[in-house]
């Protein structure tokens, strides 16, 4: 990774660090929980090959980035204003956002709040999912036996504890389990539900091998930054998700009204999520300059990662398309 730079900027009060690689049109990626920067860079050499100015941060609370210990510092609103500023502090007038899992709302909603900053979007994994009329918490299921993932996320220490037990076992863990690689779920089986007396990595077990776009090497890149940071950071992007649903009253309703683009993996979790079979086929509707909407056979969550060279293709056909 010797062709790319890397440095620490100040932005919305915290200082973020970056990487960034080429020259060009400015676009942003942001990724998404457990992740880092790291996990854009086959596009970061792509995108620069191509012609353009391609910037990862590692976003709040992860990596060499700012961990501020409130809870409430982690709003979409915090996220969103992280990345005006970086923009404002690397002398960016406009750019393309980009994002993958929670980097995905921050991209949209970016472009939601400030089309003026952000020319376009890239959405992978996630859609732009528009503002419901209840506190989205409350909306997600839950049995006598289990709970789904995120409301497992929700008191503090319990997911921590989990995951820095053994944090290169956990990140074995999710990324081969979240991925296409992972046995595929059981038809009719409930998504992203967590055991009340387990935890969320019992549902992923140990992978007897890495799969072809994971190495050691980067496996190890992902459990040193863990074990130094810890998950509380990422974790607390969850804490905020009926907070943020206040903080955005105002925008129900509001469409998305930049250029777009949206790719996800087929055997992705996020895509079989309730209502989802819904949304993204009317993804348009909220979004209405969305260009194209790419499903990729046999990818799962890790879409940027696992299918580098199609998702690359499709990144650089979007963005050589937008108007100057």
């Amino acid at each position: 990774m010797a062709d790319l730079t890397h440095r620490t900027v100040e932005t919305n009060g915290i200082k973020m660090h970056i990487a960034e690689a080429g020259e060009g049109p400015a676009v942003i990626l942001c990724h998404g929980f457990p992740e880092s920067w790291y996990s854009w860079r086959h596009q970061l050499k792509a995108l620069a090959a191509a012609g353009f100015r391609a910037i990862a941060p590692d976003m709040r609370g992860y990596g060499g980035s700012d961990r501020p210990e409130a809870i409430d510092q982690y709003t979409l609103l915090h996220l969103v204003g992280d990345i005006v500023g970086l923009i404002d502090a690397l002398g960016i007038q406009r750019a393309v956002v980009a994002g993958h899992d929670w980097g995905a709302p921050v991209a949209w909603h970016a472009a939601l709040l400030r089309p003026d900053r952000f020319r376009a979007v890239i959405g992978l994994s996630v859609p732009y999912r528009p503002r419901g009329g209840e506190r989205p918490t409350t909306r997600m299921p839950q049995t006598a036996d289990a709970i789904f993932y995120q409301l497992y996320f929700q008191t503090p220490g319990v997911a921590e504890a989990e995951f820095e037990a053994d944090v290169e076992q956990t990140m074995r863990r999710i990324l081969w389990g979240g991925s296409g690689d992972a046995p595929p779920r059981p038809a009719g089986a409930p998504v992203g539900m967590v055991p009340r007396q387990g935890g969320f990595l019992g549902t992923r077990p140990v992978p007897a091998a890495l799969p072809p776009w994971l190495g050691e090497p980067d496996l190890a890149f992902y459990a040193g930054e863990f074990a130094r940071t810890g998950f509380r950071g990422g974790l607390n992007w969850y804490r905020n998700i009926d907070r943020n649903w206040e903080l955005l009253a105002p925008y129900t309703g509001a469409q998305v009204t930049v250029p777009a683009l949206y790719v996800a993996g087929e055997r992705d979790l996020v895509v079989a999520f309730p209502g989802m079979d819904q949304l993204i086929p009317n993804l348009s509707r909220f979004v209405p300059q969305l260009r194209q909407t790419i499903m990729l056979r046999g990818c799962g969550h890790w879409t940027q990662q696992e299918r580098p060279a199609e998702v690359n293709a499709a990144m650089i056909e979007f963005l050589r398309g937008l108007p100057a």
